[in-house]
């Protein structure tokens, strides 16, 4: 196996946010490119990452499977500037990683076996409502949640998608179709702010996020960097009203 990406940002900022939820993944390979799918230890969330083929200079590979641990693997990956190469290449239970500029430097990434069971990402969730917004509100709104609680409801009435938090004091954000995407049915549905935060840091390198989600039902969210796509799947909060 050998993979050669010419601008591994990308690459990098995906391992970096994937880490927030799970410390180990199988990094899978096949004709189609790179994915990874893991799901937290709390059972609460998931991270797809899709990398097709055609976002590498050189892709030697047969099926392949990477048990690598996130934060090493980051830390490496790290090491990497705007203008580097990144090589992954497989020795036996090793991964090596050469990054290339200027100087060309060598990394070995022991490979590990992960006991969890693989899970697939689903692909047969039915949503009533389709958000398509700019990262950086859906940030503010969630940031205006998180200091009035731990979790937030995602609305839509009327026509207009509200983001809500309310205990003893509130914070509402309440967006028309004027300046969002929508195709959406009435609907509400609580999720927890810890997570959306998480997730909402891809949100800095993405310009849109889209949203999927219904009543009561898990919510969906995508970002897209570039060739590369990324997205979390994350339960509802079974709670009576905030």
């Amino acid at each position: 196996m050998k993979l050669k990406i010419e601008n591994p940002a990308n690459f990098t900022k995906a391992i970096e946010l994937i880490s927030e939820l799970v410390l180990e993944v199988r990094i899978k390979i096949n004709e189609f490119g790179m994915s990874i799918t893991a799901i937290d230890p709390a059972n609460v969330a998931m991270v797809n990452f899709r990398l097709p083929k055609s976002a590498f200079s050189e892709f030697e590979s047969g099926e392949e499977v990477l048990g690598v641990n996130l934060e090493n693997l980051k830390k490496i990956l790290r090491r990497a500037g705007k203008t580097s190469a990144l090589t992954l290449e497989k020795n036996e239970n090793v991964l090596e990683i050469k990054i290339e500029d200027k100087i060309k430097r060598n990394f070995t990434l022991g490979l590990i076996e992960i006991e969890r069971e693989d899970k697939e990402f689903p692909t047969q969730l039915e949503f009533s409502s389709k958000i398509e917004m700019n990262s950086i509100d859906l940030i503010d709104s969630i940031e205006d949640c998180s200091i009035i609680s731990d979790a937030c409801s995602f609305e839509v009435i009327q026509g207009n998608f509200i983001i809500e938090s309310k205990e003893l004091n509130s914070a509402k954000s309440e967006f028309s179709s004027d300046i969002i995407n929508m195709e959406a049915e009435d609907c509400k549905s609580r999720y927890s702010l810890e997570y959306l935060q998480k997730f909402l840091k891809a949100g800095k390198f993405s310009e849109k996020t889209t949203l999927n989600f219904a009543q009561d039902h898990p919510l969906k969210v995508d970002f897209k960097l570039n060739e590369a796509s990324l997205s979390f799947l994350l339960a509802p909060r079974m709670e009576i009203e905030d």
